[in-house]
């Protein structure tokens, strides 16, 4: 199964969540090359939409992102990444990038 790309302009959204602990770690953007390349090294890849290029989570800080499971949605144009995260998520440094509360 492929998700489908052509209805955000070849983006789908992807929420992160820890396989183990079940916390959402973070939001991305992926295209077909970042989705394919994820799968084949089973390290979490984004689309930078800023930067416009591949980004592979941890590139730079070793806090990789290793892929235990992948899932679409009903749909088929959102991804669900249960991962294990190799430190922290954020580039805060936070465990995850969903920590200032609203309301």
């Amino acid at each position: 199964m492929e998700p489908d790309f052509k209805k955000m302009n070849g983006l789908v959204p992807v929420i992160v969540q820890d396989s183990k602990t079940k916390d959402v770690l973070m939001l991305g953007f992926m295209n077909k090359e970042a989705f394919e390349k994820t799968k084949n090294t089973g390290k979490v890849t984004f689309w930078s939409r800023t930067q416009n290029k591949l980004w592979t989570k941890g590139e730079t800080s070793g806090n990789f992102l290793i892929v235990k499971g992948i899932y679409a949605d009903c749909d088929n144009d959102a991804i669900l990444v249960e991962a294990e995260p190799k430190g922290p998520t954020c580039h805060t440094g936070k465990k995850t990038c969903f920590f200032n509360k609203i309301t």
